[in-house]
């Protein structure tokens, strides 16, 4: 997406009008932050944000790598960006793999790696020098943001330690890499400060947080937090905004996450991406294998805290995977009835393990499992659905219109989950929080009006 954070136009009869970039982020919720601090940084120096590529001075491209279908993506995007502009710098996911991209687009103006912030802004130097003028070139204290006004995505670390096999993101982000708990939230304070309603916890393993540090504590306020998941999740809560956590995978001491849930500090959602439920496909994914204790702990769970929805997204057609893997896949999803699933197709990923492990399943196999799996998981998400007619439910507003606005409710991610499609009498705008009776329901979203 081309960001467009509605930059005012320069005065073209001024002494030295500031450098224009235009900007296209891909890929996943932490490539939108590492957009953002780019942003931040370029805006600073006084660059201008541009709305079209055509009007820039230069286009910059973060791209994602982790499937061949993103990386097609990303190369479009940057073959868009050449032919209407012509001066491009690349960086993202698949800046670690250069040859690739030069092969393709060889008068590329730079090409850098994932979190190469201080190598983009040099290759923008390079490329158009800062005209930075400090009595006017302001940001907020809370930086260039890429999503609407009343949400933003909170990156708490970066890397991963895991070494699953179908994934390269450790080869092209590094190991787990953690922020200081007291940057965290100072950075979430200036975020809801400015209007954020609501904070989106994103990292590539979140319930890891804090492993590589040994959980040191940092100072904020008036005490010290431990970077640990639970303690920040807790003082995020402290913050009055909604906080969502995104990437959870079920280690021991997410159960202590559950109680925060139930007193409502933090959403009654996880989004918890367990790719698979079959032992055997599980290992071959190099994950943990025993989905048994893991219905048991949802169980208690949802003891815990009757209220809590749980995101999570599954392969299928995993290399080796037999009808009667994906027969214990479709069982689970059925007894764990998750509220919000994704599924993807398995995709031969460059450099991944998982390429070699067994035979790749055929194309044809691959979408006609898909298509059972998301019927199953309808049938289930359908059910949910249904029993939230006739309650009332908070719902953030996203979009207003007249008469009639689209939001979600606590238990939907933007983007990624369902819909409220909201009927009210009085003006609402985007980030109002207004309570809706719901009326009708299908298996994705939900339709009710303002009470």
């Amino acid at each position: 997406m081309t960001a467009s954070p509605s930059p005012e136009t320069p005065d073209p009869t001024s002494k030295a009008a500031a450098p224009r970039i235009s900007f296209v982020s891909l890929g996943c919720p932490k490539a939108l932050v590492d957009s953002e601090r780019i942003l931040t940084h370029l805006r600073a120096e006084g660059y201008e944000l541009s709305r079209r590529h055509d009007g820039a001075d230069v286009v910059i491209v973060n791209t994602c790598g982790f499937l061949d279908s993103a990386k097609a993506e990303s190369l479009d995007a940057i073959g868009q960006a050449m032919a209407e502009n012509g001066r491009v710098i690349v960086t993202g996911c698949m800046g670690a793999q250069p040859d690739e991209i030069r092969d393709r687009y060889p008068n590329l103006l730079a090409v850098t790696g994932p979190q190469a912030y201080e190598s983009v802004v040099a290759a923008v130097h390079e490329a158009v020098p800062p005209a930075h003028d400090p009595f006017l070139d302001l940001i907020p204290p809370q930086g260039v943001k890429l999503t609407p006004r009343h949400y933003a995505y909170l990156k708490i670390s970066e890397g991963c330690n895991n070494r699953c096999t179908f994934c390269i993101i450790p080869s092209l982000r590094g190991d787990l890499v953690s922020r200081p708990a007291g940057d965290v939230l100072r950075e979430a304070e200036k975020l809801v400060k400015a209007g954020v309603k609501e904070l989106l916890v994103v990292s590539q393993d979140t319930s890891a947080y804090g492993v590589d540090t040994r959980y040191a504590a940092s100072p904020w306020r008036d005490r010290e937090v431990r970077a640990r998941f639970a303690d920040l999740a807790g003082a995020l809560g402290e913050l009055g905004a909604w906080v969502r956590l995104h990437y959870v995978y079920p280690y021991p001491h997410v159960d202590e996450v559950i109680p925060l849930m139930a007193e409502g500090r933090v959403l009654p959602y996880l989004d918890m991406p367990l790719q698979h439920a079959s032992p055997s496909v599980l290992k071959r994914m190099r994950r943990p294998g025993n989905q048994e204790k893991q219905l048991e702990r949802i169980r208690r769970w949802r003891e815990t805290c009757p209220d809590l929805a749980i995101r999570s997204t599954f392969i299928v057609g995993f290399p080796g995977e037999t009808e009667a893997e994906f027969e214990e896949l479709l069982a689970w999803i059925r007894e764990a009835r998750l509220e919000r699933v994704g599924c993807f197709a398995y995709e031969p990923v460059k450099g991944a393990v998982a390429n070699d492990v067994a035979a790749l399943v055929p194309p044809e196999v691959k979408a006609e499992r898909k298509r059972r799996f998301m019927e199953a998981q309808q049938a289930v998400s359908l059910r949910l659905q249904k029993a939230r007619i006739g309650k009332r439910l908070p719902v953030i507003i996203d979009e207003a219109g007249a008469g009639l606005a689209r939001g979600r409710t606590k238990y939907d991610a933007p983007e990624i989950d369902g819909a409220v499609h909201v009927a009210s009498r009085r003006p609402v705008r985007p980030g109002d929080i207004v309570t809706v009776r719901i009326e009708a329901a299908d298996a994705y979203d939900l339709r009710g009006s303002v009470v």
